[in-house]
């Protein structure tokens, strides 16, 4: 599971300032303007290039509840990709990203201290640099792991270390079994 993706995902579906087309009919010309050809909506979506047609054509005003499913998930992640750049531009320049999680968070602290990992849940804005960095490697195809240890450095140097007025020993921050993620830039 890709719970960063995810969350950039839906942070980037929050920005829409228009709604993606409800209509079945819609939804395919949509895809079709897209992708080319109904062929290539076709093998996207696993179906027939005849079923996408009927669709686009009105002949099927009903797609089966799996498919309505992948045509509604393709339309979003195509949806107005201008608006997603300028506000993930923005996030990166100048605002920052908010992180709100509940995940287990452990680290590895100087002798004498504690570092075992322990639940909690954090609401950390995030600077401008690390949104850089998150954007940039999930556009380089980052892995979640990759893309978990640029919040978690956010983390430590925002949450744990306080800009640097606490916890300087503290070296590794990293986020483990997470029960949810959002984000807000």
């Amino acid at each position: 599971m890709n719970e960063i993706e995810d969350a950039i995902e839906r942070a980037d579906r929050e920005s829409f300032t228009k709604e993606p087309p409800k209509t079945l009919k819609g939804q395919i010309g949509f895809l079709i303007k897209q992708f080319g050809s109904a062929k290539a909506v076709a093998a996207e979506l696993g179906v027939t290039a005849d079923s996408v047609n009927r669709y686009r054509r009105g002949a099927r005003k009903h797609a089966r509840a799996d498919v309505t499913a992948k045509i509604d998930d393709a339309v979003r992640k195509r949806w107005q990709p201008l608006v997603r750049k300028r506000r993930q531009k923005q996030a990166a320049a100048s605002t920052g990203i908010t992180v709100e999680t509940r995940a287990r968070f452990g680290y590895t602290a100087p002798a004498g201290t504690t570092d075992d990992g322990r639940f909690r849940r954090l609401t950390v804005h995030i600077p401008p640099e690390y949104a850089q960095r998150l954007f940039d490697a999930r556009e380089a195809g980052a892995s979640d792991q990759q893309m978990r240890g640029i919040i978690a450095e956010g983390f430590k140097e925002v949450h744990f270390q306080d800009g640097g007025g606490r916890a300087m020993g503290l070296s590794d921050v990293e986020i483990n079994d997470i029960e949810y993620l959002d984000l807000d830039y």
